[in-house]
């Protein structure tokens, strides 16, 4: 059963906040509630949420598109890939090195324990269009700093990791958790996903071969 963006947006209130009234539904939709009514009915219909009375709409599972439902499994841990490290005193040259020979388009800056930033080959574009000499240049003046790093869980959804990616407009982020060191958070750094993680999950669906 194939669902309008509208109706994928219903499900995933029911599901996530279930039981809901066509009320709440509406309210964090930003419509009315009569303009629900097409889109309940459908749904109800096709046995993917059901309703009570006095209780609200609850979400079944049925008829949700397979495909969908196997990419929602999928978490940022199964498919994460080894990320490139270079410490706080490297130099943005350093950085290009190691883009260079790994292959890669970003690199991350600090230790395994807490990362301090992320550095993409289009900063390190940037810092040499302005003529600057990499080598006598600190990387933290290239890298983006943690406070405004984005980044991902390892429990969280390749769907929400996809979603990043496109929203930012970045090609890299790092896998992370974040632990509490006499009250200062650090970083812990699991892994890097991008978006060829994302094309090589995509490959292995649709080949058939699970995760």
């Amino acid at each position: 059963m194939r669902l309008t963006e509208r109706q994928k947006e219903i499900t995933d209130i029911v599901r996530e906040n279930g039981p809901i009234t066509g009320e709440q539904i509406a309210e964090r939709l930003h419509v009315t509630r009569s303009a629900l009514r097409g889109d309940l009915a459908v749904l109800l219909s096709g046995e993917i949420i059901a309703a009570r009375r006095r209780l609200g709409y609850y979400y079944l599972g049925g008829g949700e598109d397979p495909a969908a439902m196997e990419i929602r499994k999928c978490t940022a841990a199964e498919c994460m890939s080894k990320p490139a490290l270079v410490p706080v005193t490297a130099s943005a040259y350093d950085a290009a090195v190691l883009l260079f020979t790994r292959d890669i388009g970003t690199v991350f800056i600090g230790t395994q324990d807490d990362v301090q930033g992320v550095v993409s080959r289009k900063d390190l574009l940037k810092a040499a269009m302005g003529r600057e000499n990499l080598q006598s240049m600190p990387i933290s003046m290239v890298m983006t700093s943690k406070s405004k790093m984005i980044f991902a869980t390892p429990e969280e959804s390749m769907v929400d990791v996809a979603q990043k990616l496109i929203d930012f407009e970045i090609d890299c982020l790092p896998v992370i958790t974040i632990e509490e060191d006499n009250g200062v958070k650090k970083y812990a750094l699991c892994g890097r996903l991008s978006k060829t993680n994302i094309t090589r999950l995509f490959l292995k669906l649709g080949k058939g071969k699970g995760r």
